[in-house]
């Protein structure tokens, strides 16, 4: 009756660990917020790798890894491009 399926794009926090996307669109209205990400290089045709969710969610671009509170996790939006989980 159900068939299998995937999910290929969503925000940022629903990546499981080892998990990238590409920054589609951010979602978040607020200039200082999009100012802030762009600085972080967090714009769309990025690569996101999630590192870690507990105690904070850690996220890898290129060769940084940077620590984001849930309220800037929750404004990206990724499409999912490998869900091997480390």
């Amino acid at each position: 009756m159900f068939t299998h399926f995937s999910v290929t794009g969503c925000s940022l926090e629903l990546l499981r660990k080892g998990e990238r996307g590409i920054v589609t669109f951010s979602k978040n209205q607020d200039e200082t917020i999009l100012k802030q990400l762009m600085l972080m290089a967090i714009t769309p045709g990025a690569t996101i790798t999630l590192k870690q969710k507990l105690p904070s969610f850690i996220i890898e671009i290129g060769n940084t890894d940077m620590t984001l509170d849930i309220e800037s996790i929750r404004t990206i939006y990724v499409r999912i491009i490998d869900n091997s989980i480390n």
